[in-house]
């Protein structure tokens, strides 16, 4: 573990001084995937400026039908939350899904967007890696690729994101709320994280002196037809190698509004207009669900090791779109798939 200096921010406006004033400081809440960065060598902060004590721990609801979550209220607290349980179930069960009963303890709702993508070249630092050090190489393209990207990627990287909370909120169309220098501003969650292209190493587009204040989530919640599948090498405490969020909205034999994102996939939480526009005004068949899920994964590309997740994937948004029309979603405490 490297030597850093520690400092506790007051409040909002001195947090984005003090990152503002240090290039090399990094923000740490529950600090569930940034001391494991340091553990590896992989981060190296001069400076860890501690944000827990910010008035960012409350869920109120909006003035339009939603709800503004606070960047610290924790993952456990958010999932059980009244608010969240009745009217947002397919977000509480993708973060039930996610990580351990302590790590949700510990882990915040900010922190969790911001979490770095999994590559286990990115952790190993003997190893070339375009994220941890642009222009050295992907080492995963050409080597063991099992868990890796099948869409979005790049030659640059190939790396997926690893957050099931995420996923949930690309499918609800949240926007996040981020302060800095310049002021507040509002980030379409489509538009938060980034796909690797040619600069790998930035995984979303907060800027380097801004910090995440609060997610907002919109009226519509899809409470009554929703699942979050998540498909993993053993039943807990793993990343996903497929999941899928999906939603939808009925009305009699008619599909009026779909949603529909995956994890486990890509560089971000991955959502198609297309495939949702192929949802749309279409009875809740097999059928129909089967040319979603071709149309969601037309431009799916497999690196060997990972080929497998091609078929996998369309088998999960399939079972997926069953269980969201059927009103059965996926249990997060058996895991057993229905």
């Amino acid at each position: 573990m490297i030597n850093f200096q520690y400092v506790r921010a007051t409040d909002v406006a001195d947090a984005v001084h003090r990152i503002a004033a240090d290039p090399a400081a990094t923000f740490i809440a529950g600090g569930s995937n940034l001391i494991d960065l340091m553990k590896y060598d992989v981060e190296r902060p001069s400076r860890l400026i501690d944000i827990t004590r910010l008035p960012l721990k409350s869920v109120e609801e909006t003035a339009d039908g939603g709800l503004r979550i606070g960047a610290l209220v924790s993952n456990s607290d958010l999932a059980y939350h009244p608010l969240i349980a009745a009217r947002y179930p397919l977000l509480a069960s993708a973060i039930l899904a996610g990580a351990s009963a302590q790590l949700r303890n510990m882990a915040s709702t900010g922190g969790n967007l911001l979490q770095r993508t999994r590559c286990y070249y990115f952790y190993d630092t003997a190893t070339p890696c375009n994220k941890r050090e642009p222009g050295s190489g992907c080492s995963a393209i050409s080597g063991l690729n099992r868990m890796h990207a099948i869409l979005g990627t790049s030659e640059a990287c190939i790396a997926t994101h690893p957050s099931d909370m995420c996923v949930a909120l690309a499918a609800l169309d949240a926007r996040v709320h981020a302060a800095g220098p310049a002021g507040a501003r509002t980030i379409a969650f489509s538009d938060f994280h980034r796909l690797p292209e040619n600069t790998p190493e930035r995984d979303t587009n907060l800027q380097p002196n801004e910090i995440v204040t609060a997610v907002e989530l919109p009226a519509r919640g899809f409470a009554a037809n929703y699942t979050y599948l998540k498909i993993r090498d053993r039943l807990s405490y793993a990343f996903a190698l497929v999941s899928v969020a999906a939603a939808l909205e009925l009305q009699g034999d008619t599909i009026i509004e779909a949603r529909l994102a995956l994890g486990g996939v890509a560089h971000k939480p991955w959502r198609d207009p297309t495939a949702e526009a192929a949802l749309r005004e279409q009875a809740p068949s097999q059928a129909t669900f089967n040319r979603a899920a071709d149309v969601f994964l037309r431009d799916a590309k497999a690196f060997g090791h990972n080929a497998f997740k091609i078929n996998l994937a369309h088998r999960a948004i399939v079972r997926a779109l069953i269980q969201a029309a059927a009103g059965t979603p996926q249990s997060q405490s058996d895991k057993k798939i229905r």
